[in-house]
């Protein structure tokens, strides 16, 4: 593996950790609320969904394919994870009662969402680009970066689950309330706060 490769799958894992880019820590955690350790099945095809989604802008919009407003973009990523949110509550039901399809309309929209986020690594990744001629090979590895971080991310939310659920016995539904919740009214600040309006 070159070094310039391995250079870009660190920018990448590293970027999903950057607490100045919580939005997508959040977003994960809205997402794989839901569930638990044993959907891990689920939750691993909806980071790939969402990765598929925000490596096709990310990619469109490195190449200049795309242009977009970035003040829209900064407000729709909170939306995203409200919206998300909104759906857990609507779920919330099922999902403490039953496994869930490993294809869903959740997956469906962890790819539009996607979409959104990847225009939000956008201007990240442009700023960092070589100029080498390498470019394909830079986004890939950002990419893989980004994936591993991700799949970091929800392995320990999965786990956190876990322990709380079983040492602590506490019930799924309200472990997905507290999670969503948490999630939805940080983001609806977010919103609010965002100099769109």
């Amino acid at each position: 593996m070159s070094s310039v490769f391995a250079t870009y799958i660190e920018l990448g894992f590293h970027h999903i950790f950057d607490f100045k880019a919580y939005d997508h820590m959040l977003f994960l955690l809205a997402l794989s609320a839901i569930y638990t350790l044993s959907d891990w099945r689920q939750v691993l095809g909806l980071v790939t969904s969402f990765t598929i989604g925000h490596s096709i802008t990310l990619a469109l919009s490195t190449f200049n394919i795309i242009r977009f407003d970035a003040d829209l973009i900064e407000f729709l990523i909170p939306v995203t994870i409200l919206l998300t949110c909104i759906l857990n509550f609507f779920k919330m039901k099922s999902a403490a009662s039953r496994q869930h399809p490993i294809w869903s309309l959740h997956n469906l929209l962890a790819v539009g969402f996607g979409l959104i986020h990847g225009m939000g690594f956008s201007n990240f990744l442009k700023s960092m680009l070589g100029r080498s001629g390498s470019t394909w090979q830079q986004l890939l590895a950002f990419n893989i970066g980004i994936e591993l971080g991700q799949l970091l991310i929800v392995g320990a939310l999965l786990l956190l689950g876990f322990l709380i659920l079983n040492l602590f016995r506490a019930k799924k539904r309200d472990w997905i309330l507290v999670l969503s919740s948490a999630a939805a009214g940080i983001s609806l600040i977010m919103i609010l706060e965002n100099n769109i309006f």
